[in-house]
């Protein structure tokens, strides 16, 4: 979740640009607008960003695996190919009856 800091910073920049008249009930509206964000964003489903940064590292390493199975795949692939070509290239030993 988020900083409870960056909260109260966003509150006070909030504060800071409202009109001079809201301004003046001071405090009390800073701190109900601290309130009303932190509810507000606590019923988002966000990450903080050093688990966004770990999950990113996840994805670039699954998918650098991706890309290797799939080339070991079409190799493989190639490789059975290739076999079962010079299988059917290859005279038969049948035995006559």
């Amino acid at each position: 979740m988020l900083d409870p800091k960056k909260i109260e910073q966003i509150a006070r920049q909030i504060h800071s640009a409202m009109p001079k008249g809201v301004k003046e009930f001071g405090d009390d509206v800073e701190k109900k607008l601290r309130t009303v964000l932190q509810s507000q964003l606590s019923k988002l489903d966000l990450v903080s960003r050093e688990e966004f940064d770990v999950q990113t590292q996840v994805l670039l390493r699954t998918r650098e695996k991706l890309v290797a199975m799939e080339q070991r795949l079409n190799e493989l692939e190639a490789r059975l190919e290739g076999s079962n070509q010079q299988e059917g290239s290859e005279p038969k030993n049948e035995q006559a009856e």
